[in-house]
């Protein structure tokens, strides 16, 4: 599985939008400094997807989202890939035994297949929306990421790689 964390805040960021010929759409925005974090963890070539929102983003928190996982795949043994975020590495992290993490190199997000799953709930789900609460941002996040998990063939489309075309070219 590959893990990622996102922030979900109440600021919005304008995104092109399809609108009748001859009509300017008015998209609402505003800067409120208010986020919930996101924690994905997504095995790509089968769909699989684990979603928790928390607060914030600390080896605490880490370790309750690796709590999660463990618990909803008891049965397996997960190697777990993830970026060099400090919390990652803590010494207070706590790792199941069913858990192994191995670090991505640095600076090298597009080896993350997770962060293809933020794209998707951006564009989804909260492309041109103004929030007026965080109660209705934590709403709107947990149903987009619902609406995810139970689609594991959209899933494994969003996040499956080409591992051939990841292969440098004078690697031959």
């Amino acid at each position: 599985m590959f893990e990622d964390e996102a922030r979900f805040g109440r600021s919005s960021e304008p995104r092109q939008c399809w609108a009748p010929p001859g009509v300017r759409p008015t998209v609402p925005a505003q800067i409120v400094r208010e986020y919930e974090y996101a924690y994905a963890a997504v095995s790509p070539h089968d769909g699989v997807l684990d979603t928790l929102v928390l607060p914030e983003v600390n080896a605490e928190a880490m370790g309750v989202f690796l709590a999660e996982v463990a618990q909803r795949h008891a049965d397996e043994f997960i190697v777990m890939i993830l970026d060099g975020a400090g919390w990652h590495r803590a010494k207070r992290l706590q790792i199941p035994e069913n858990l192994h993490l191995i670090s991505l190199p640095p600076w090298s997000p597009q080896l993350n297949p997770a962060e293809h799953v933020w794209d998707e709930v951006r564009e989804k789900w909260f492309a041109n929306r103004q929030f007026e609460n965080m109660d209705q941002l934590e709403r709107q996040l947990v149903a987009g990421l619902a609406s995810l998990e139970a689609d594991a063939p959209h899933i494994a489309s969003l996040t499956g790689f080409d591992w051939i075309t990841c292969v440098p070219l004078n690697a031959h």
